[in-house]
């Protein structure tokens, strides 16, 4: 090329082409890659700005992604609590039953023979013993009666001052008709009748004593047993439930703590405190309703303390979503001011390529009439 002379007007319409292909391939890019600033040779300040825009925004993606971890954390504990809190519901139903329980009765029906207390071999000692209390010796003194009503009213009478109220037997309630005797305990503890004197016949007690005796009541404590094993079987899902209550290997409601962190640094965080919500956190004791009321005082209270944790876990997650909205927001906004500086508008681009490719049609034509002047010496020579 420097070998070769080309005259002025052909020389400036070459640079304008030239420019033109530039600047067309410079805006082709633009619109191929959609950034005008697409590396530091293109604009040193507004690349780099946008790289540190861009990083921070990405270092809020990953934090929100670890708030989202924390949103849903929250919610199985959430959960977990509605979930014991019905445990705890159905707990306290049982109680209710189990303190509408009643006793059934126990009674023993035995009848007396004619010959009841009669005999040459001195008096006749039996025993009664309600339930687990120590037994009671009775002495019967011999004798001999006419019929077995006669014998009945005699043992009625012998035990009228030993069942009375504040008697050794009391609790036992002896009723006769004619010679049938009827021994009940209206607590259902069972009535046991023995010694060596208590078998039948002439040198017996009086009384048919033979086969199990006092197997027919029930008392509370064997009326409320049945309760009592559900309501314990209810504080065993309890403990399971709270163990079961975990989100990615951490659970709020077994102990466990949930750190959350709100910007690059660490230094914006919430810190959530776990608890342990298993039936002995939540002062559920193992029971036999020996007291229920007290039993039911235990349940109001773990449902208090329910609600209470509900509450606290309910604004931790209030705080955290918002966190996840404004991190969200955030990453917008630095994504949308590094587009500012680096996308192109393709709309101006594609504008300036038709304005360009425009400009090279003109420059090929003011190219070819600068050229026509030597082609006219060529025709002389011709």
């Amino acid at each position: 090329m420097g070998d070769i002379v080309i005259n002025s007007a052909v020389r400036a319409n070459l640079q304008t082409l030239q420019g033109t292909a530039q600047l067309m391939a410079q805006t082709q890019n633009r619109l191929a890659t959609g950034l005008k600033v697409s590396s530091a040779l293109d604009n040193p300040q507004s690349y780099f700005t946008a790289a540190g825009l861009n990083a921070r925004a990405t270092d809020l993606g990953a934090l929100q992604d670890s708030m989202s971890l924390g949103v849903q954390t929250l919610k199985a504990a959430d959960e977990g609590i509605k979930s014991i809190q019905k445990l705890v519901n159905q707990a306290r139903s049982v109680a209710n039953q189990a303190l509408q329980a009643k006793a059934t009765e126990t009674t023993l029906n035995k009848t007396a023979e004619a010959a009841a207390i009669a005999g040459t071999a001195g008096a006749r000692t039996v025993t009664f013993q309600i339930g687990t209390a120590a037994a009671v010796s009775v002495v019967f003194a011999t004798a001999t009666y006419a019929s077995a009503a006669s014998s009945a009213a005699a043992i009625e009478t012998q035990l009228a001052g030993l069942v009375s109220a504040g008697g050794t037997l009391a609790g036992l309630t002896v009723s006769r008709d004619g010679g049938s005797l009827s021994f009940s305990v209206a607590s259902g503890e069972d009535i046991t009748i023995g010694g060596a004197a208590a078998a039948t016949g002439a040198a017996g007690f009086g009384i048919a004593t033979s086969g199990t005796q006092g197997q027919n009541g029930e008392t509370l404590a064997e009326a409320r047993a049945t309760f009592a094993k559900d309501y314990n079987n209810l504080r065993t899902q309890i403990d399971q439930l709270a163990t079961d209550a975990s989100f990615n290997g951490i659970n709020l409601l077994n102990g466990d703590s949930l750190l959350v962190k709100f910007n690059e640094d660490g230094t914006s965080n919430l810190n959530i405190e776990g608890v342990t919500f298993n039936s002995a956190g939540l002062g559920v004791a193992e029971t036999t309703f020996a007291d229920i009321d007290a039993d039911i005082a235990l349940l109001d209270g773990a449902t208090k303390t329910l609600r209470t944790q509900a509450s606290t876990f309910g604004a931790n997650l209030s705080v955290v979503q918002n966190r996840q909205d404004f991190t969200k927001n955030m990453i917008n906004v630095l994504e949308g001011g590094a587009g500012a500086l680096t996308l192109a508008d393709t709309n101006v681009e594609a504008a300036n390529l038709l304005a360009l490719q425009t400009r090279q049609s003109l420059a090929q034509t003011s190219l070819s009439l600068a050229n026509q002047a030597e082609q006219a010496v060529l025709q002389l020579i011709r």
